[in-house]
């Protein structure tokens, strides 16, 4: 083995890259120690390029591994890694949206980067050290790839100075939790969980975040130099896979060339003849600039293999003059200014009997958002390797083929989806009723049924709308936008000029774009997540997105006030109550019973759902006010504190000589001694009780054991003339010996008769 190690301390915390000793098969390989935390990055090319494709094949996945933390899988039944969590599958989407920028998007060979999480002390995030990782495989690799890049996780300390790289449980109760990918002169990508943030400080955060990586870029930086392999040439052309019998004078490059001259000629005659607002419209205009390209190409001599390659391009060279006619003239294929929203059409309570709806729609983008409140036992089990606990809040986005006009496969959620509902969930967190205030389970579904942009940004303002129709006491609606990216970059990757488009759609999403989306209150923002097709947007790009983002968000606030401005004061008659009992927490475990036999009784009884709390809360929901009732009325009497003169109507369940014991309450006897029975005398108390007897009593006395002595006779009226009977002293012995000749050696003493 030839193994090299480099480290350099970064943050106060030593991080370490080795490579040269594990997974010596991959293109390269190396493990990055931050902490405790390691992570393992493989970084593989395929040996031959692949013939036929019109985009670079490149896959990022992030493995956890339960044994890094220390863990066993929670399931009874599989114990071994399954499919990703979403936590794996969010962090692999923000790696692949830090690197794939930098790629050369001519690469044909498969390109996979795979990172495994060997050990997680709880304190270093791994999707960062991996980030990391990634970052220095690719540029020590023959893999052409415009990096180094760093990465850092920002948050605010007690007086509002920015910290770096916080824990998990530290980041859980900040304000601020900022993920930065790039160099101190351009930001490649970001995402963010904020709680209500001023713009400024969020920029100057990613500002600062930014130049705190460059000692990371610097390492590895020292790191290429010494061990940096050759990047591979990509001069060959698609031309060069044709077969030999093929004419090779009419080459793919060519027919790309007069392709791309040919749909320039058509921009006003076909692209922006006229306003084109749907995205009907617009596929009918690609469709129709494709036929004329076929006739055009086999007009110059291309064969129809020839001319298939330039033909999955035609939506891309559109786009490259959508981009172009916004940077020479501020026109828009829409009509719409630079900083103009799309059409918005908003309601709320389409559906009935649901607990909550809404639906916004922004252009042909349109989402459907629908509630649910659940008792807090629905809460969802977090199982991963970072996170163990509870989640209260879910959001879930959903889309269909029929979302994009399109047919094919019903399938799951996929990554996408998982992210953009994660993105929106994140958006609406930090406005959300306290868990003591609100006690309920709630899980909102956004049905995309349109998409033209954004969707993710649709559905946390269909989710605000929903969460406030259910009655939810939200502190603030929330909203969010889009912003895009039109530009230009010289052959460094430099962006030379450009222009922000508000409200980004899909044919606006083209080379050197960017999807910058920030969600956010009138108070400030409660989200990001950003990436780019440039090689890194400049500080004064993203001031500027930051500040037009704000305007647009706004405006769409206002929009949503005119249909709901304020949480409903009322739920949905259809949603479940709960009621919150506060009981001592030493009754907890009388309330359970032995094995849970006493809850699970009055669950199946009364048909609610019961969840208790450490501190003595009890959550009783029901849909069913006469259940509810009855199993308050339960959990009130096994977890009362009996008082004296109390009064109780009970059940006789043994006889003794000495009294009868009464069933007061669920689990709790007294004794009613034969002297309390009545005010004559009672020889026997079964003598005037049976078992089973429903009798009135009152609390005479608690003892300094917890023992209850009730009463009969002192809640009847005392008969006239009644005299108190003179009680005689009992003479006991007790059980220990002596020499006292009156007791038989034993020691005597004077005991009332009760």
């Amino acid at each position: 083995m030839n193994i090299k190690k480099w480290s350099t301390n970064w943050a106060g915390k030593e991080l370490t890259i080795e490579m040269g000793r594990l997974a010596l098969l991959s293109t390269v390989s190396c493990t990055v120690q931050y902490g405790e935390t390691v992570v393992m990055v493989n970084v593989t090319k395929s040996k031959e390029e692949k013939v036929g494709l019109d985009y670079f094949p490149l896959s990022v996945e992030f493995e956890e591994k339960m044994y890094a933390a220390g863990r066993i899988k929670g399931s009874r039944f599989i114990k071994r890694e399954g499919r990703p969590s979403d936590d794996a599958i969010l962090s692999g989407r923000l790696i692949d949206r830090a690197i794939r920028p930098l790629f050369d998007d001519r690469m044909r060979h498969e390109v996979q980067v795979v990172v495994t999480t060997l050990a997680f002390d709880g304190i270093n995030d791994p999707a960062i050290v991996g980030l990391i990782g990634a970052s220095c495989a690719l540029s020590v690799s023959p893999i052409p790839w415009a990096g180094p890049i760093g990465a850092a996780r920002v948050s605010l300390d007690e007086n509002n100075n920015f910290i770096l790289n916080l824990s998990n449980s530290e980041i859980a109760n900040n304000k601020l939790d900022l993920v930065v990918a790039g160099t101190p002169e351009k930001l490649v990508m970001t995402e963010a969980g904020i709680k209500e943030v001023s713009e400024d400080q969020v920029l100057s955060a990613m500002k600062w975040g930014c130049e705190q990586i460059a000692p990371v870029i610097k390492f590895i930086e020292k790191i290429q130099k010494e061990v940096g392999q050759e990047k591979i040439s990509l001069l060959k052309t698609e031309n060069d896979f044709l077969t030999d019998t093929q004419d090779k004078e009419k080459t793919v490059e060519q027919a790309k060339q007069i392709a791309y001259d040919f749909i320039a000629s058509l921009a006003d005659r076909m692209i922006f003849n006229s306003v084109k607002i749907s995205r009907t419209e617009r596929v009918e205009m690609i469709d129709e600039i494709k036929n004329q390209l076929i006739d055009h190409l086999t007009e110059q001599g291309f064969d129809e293999e020839l001319q298939k390659p330039v033909l999955d391009r035609v939506k891309e060279y559109v786009c490259d003059q959508i981009s172009k006619r916004i940077l020479d003239k501020d026109q828009r294929l829409d009509g719409r200014k630079l900083n103009e929203i799309r059409n918005l059409e908003i309601q709320v309570d389409l559906l009935p009997r649901v607990h909550g709806s809404g639906m916004f729609m922004r252009g042909d983008t349109q989402v459907l958002s629908v509630v649910t409140l659940g008792a807090p036992g629905d809460v969802q089990t977090l199982d991963s390797m970072e996170e163990e606990g509870t989640k209260r809040y879910m959001h879930h986005y959903n889309d269909a083929p029929y979302t994009y006009g399109e047919t094919g496969f019903m399938r799951g959620p996929g990554r996408r989806a998982i992210g953009h509902g994660a993105l929106a969930e994140r958006a609406l967190e930090p406005v959300l009723p306290a868990e003591e205030d609100f006690p309920y389970a709630i899980r909102v579904v956004s049905e995309v049924l349109g998409s033209n942009g954004s969707s993710s940004m649709a559905s946390t303002c269909g989710s605000s709308l929903s969460l406030m129709a259910a009655g939810i006491p939200i502190k603030k609606p929330v909203a969010g936008i889009a912003m895009g990216l039109a530009s230009e970059s010289d052959e460094k990757g430099n962006i030379i000029r450009y222009k922000v488009l508000t409200d980004l759609q899909d044919v606006e999403d083209g080379v050197g774009g960017m999807d910058f989306k920030i969600t956010g209150t009138t108070e400030g923002i409660t989200a990001i997540q950003m990436d780019t097709k440039t090689h890194g947007l400049t500080w004064e790009i993203v001031e500027e997105t930051i500040k037009r983002s704000k305007e647009a968000r706004l405006e769409i606030l206002k929009k949503m006030s005119s249909v709901i401005s304020e949480p409903r004061k009322e739920l949905s008659p259809y949603a479940p109550r709960i009621e919150i009992i506060r009981i001592n927490p030493e009754k907890i475990g009388d309330l359970i019973g032995p094995g849970g036999k006493t809850i699970k009784k009055i669950i199946d009884d009364t048909g609610v759902s019961i969840d208790i709390e450490q501190d003595g809360r009890v959550m009783i929901t029901s849909n069913d006010a006469e259940a509810m009732a009855k199993a308050i009325k339960i959990v009130d009497d096994i977890t009362h504190e009996v008082e004296v003169d109390e009064i109780y109507e009970g059940e006789v369940v043994r006889l003794e000589d000495f009294g009868a014991f009464v069933n007061i309450l669920p689990g709790k006897d007294g004794l009613v001694h034969v002297s309390e029975i009545a005010w004559t005398r009672t020889n026997k108390p079964g003598d005037v009780l049976n078992l089973g007897d429903k009798v009135k009593v009152i609390v005479k006395e608690i003892d300094n054991m917890g023992r209850i002595n009730l009463s009969m006779k002192a809640l009847l009226p005392k008969p006239e003339g009644y005299q108190e009977m003179s009680q005689k002293p009992k003479f006991v012995h007790s059980n220990r010996g002596g020499n006292d000749r009156r007791g038989g050696g034993k020691k005597s003493f004077f005991k009332k008769d009760f």
